[in-house]
């Protein structure tokens, strides 16, 4: 085979690919990515006589509870994880049972990607704090996980100091801003969800008792998946 013959089927081979991976990182850019809440500071910066601006967004901040197992855990534990929070309590009546059925579909949905596309999800961690922190021991919490299906490793049920669960709540994913009135700050009842970006911004709010916003955030992690992966791509081409 002649060198040119030999170039002719290597282009053949290898351009296909390369395309691919060009039109996906450029697909990926075209995406309608989930928005950024809550602004902390806008820095204004001049290079070159160039004014320029850099948004920082919300830091969500670090929370140490302990999870059903009785073991003591943080935010800080799970860098680079996407993270969908609620808050509920086992004695719930309502609301909670809805809330933790639908959370429990995410997981199994999530961990049925992984078998069947080999896409890895231990990038996501569900939590779920308890409002009742009074009532709800590490004990108590692990006989609610265990009824309702929850796999321990990838989803922390959290009780500890009701202030600081509280204050995390309204002050740092700010249930207050998106349920007003709705949410008492005496006893915090809401059917968010919230979803936090491996930054700890905020990036969406979902009625947990709704199936079609259960499917807008069940994309919205795939979506930010992306966004992950994007950052990758850019680091390969920049080598």
């Amino acid at each position: 085979m002649n060198k040119k013959a030999f170039l002719g089927i290597l282009l053949a081979l290898v351009l296909p690919v390369v395309c691919y991976f060009i039109v996906d990182y450029f697909q990926a850019g075209a995406v309608d990515m989930p928005r950024r809440y809550y602004v902390d500071t806008v820095l204004t910066k001049v290079e070159g006589g160039k004014e320029s601006t850099d948004t920082v967004w919300h830091k969500v901040a670090n929370i140490e509870l302990v999870n059903q197992l009785g073991d003591t855990v943080s935010l800080d534990q799970l860098p680079g994880k996407v993270m969908v929070i609620n808050f509920f309590f086992t004695r719930c009546p309502s609301i909670c049972p809805t809330l933790t059925v639908n959370m429990k579909r995410l997981q199994s949905s999530l961990r049925l990607k992984d078998v069947t596309r080999k896409i890895d999800t231990n990038f996501v961690q569900f939590l779920s704090f308890s409002v009742d922190p009074q009532r709800d021991s590490a004990v108590q919490l692990k006989k609610f996980a265990d009824r309702y299906g929850v796999n321990h490793d990838v989803w922390w049920m959290l009780t500890g100091d009701k202030k600081t669960i509280y204050d995390f709540a309204l002050n740092e994913v700010k249930l207050a801003t998106v349920d007003g009135e709705n949410v008492d700050s005496n006893f915090i009842h809401s059917e968010k969800f919230v979803l936090l970006d491996k930054d700890r911004v905020v990036r969406g709010y979902y009625n947990g008792l709704d199936s079609m916003a259960m499917a807008d955030l069940a994309g919205d992690i795939v979506k930010i998946t992306i966004e992950k992966d994007r950052k990758k791509k850019r680091n390969l081409f920049r080598k």
